[in-house]
């Protein structure tokens, strides 16, 4: 099922049929401020494996998990510095991924995490929405591995076609580019990815941030 988010009835619709589609274990694609997102209930194992294989990849890739709100990132992550607990209640929503020690007590299996999660919140209407229903969603970008990330819906439809139960369609990606990917489970944090948030600004924060080589 494919729904226009510009349209409000349709909106309406297509979040009950994201959110029962999460719910029932499948897979939906929704767009963030990034690109668009392969989302599955971060809880449960089946549906995470549902979308690894419809991305091609193996247990050694595992996808980050959105949440709807800074404040849950405590709940899924350990040993949360001051100066990243400031620098996430600032900067998200928005395009961040922050990887952390997860926490020991999580009932999930995301893959081979060494014990880590990757988190973020987008700043992105449709995906805050569906997020506020469902909790923690498992999201990687909406493409089969290999393949460039979906800017729009019709990009995610055409590389995954019948394997995603609900398509949202929220137009174009408004930025296009992934995220900037902050890795702080080392004495020193490190960014792993380039992206829309750069160094200066997280210098603000924390300013031994290195660049990864």
């Amino acid at each position: 099922m494919r729904f226009d988010c510009a349209d409000a009835a349709e909106y309406a619709a297509g979040l009950d049929a994201a959110t029962a589609a999460i719910a029932a274990g499948d897979l939906v694609v929704l767009p963030t401020d990034t690109v668009y997102g392969l989302a599955a209930d971060a809880f449960s194992p089946a549906a995470v494996e549902k979308l690894v294989t419809a991305k091609g990849r193996g247990r050694d890739m595992p996808p980050p998990v959105l949440i709807g709100s800074p404040a849950t990132l405590e709940a899924l992550a350990a040993e949360v510095p001051a100066w990243l607990r400031a620098m996430t209640s600032e900067l998200w929503p928005g395009p961040l991924t922050v990887i952390c020690r997860e926490q020991p007590s999580l009932n999930w299996d995301l893959g081979d995490t060494r014990q880590t999660v990757a988190v973020r919140v987008p700043d992105d209407r449709v995906a805050l929405a569906v997020l506020k229903v469902t909790g923690p969603l498992a999201v990687s970008s909406a493409n089969r591995t290999g393949e460039p990330a979906a800017t729009s819906i019709d990009d995610a439809e055409r590389m995954l076609g019948d394997s995603v139960a609900v398509y949202l369609d929220g137009g174009a990606s408004p930025g296009g580019v992934a995220s900037t990917i902050l890795d702080v489970t080392a004495s020193t944090p490190r960014v792993l990815r380039d992206g829309p948030i750069g160094l200066d600004v997280l210098h603000r924060f924390n300013n031994t941030i290195e660049m990864s080589t």
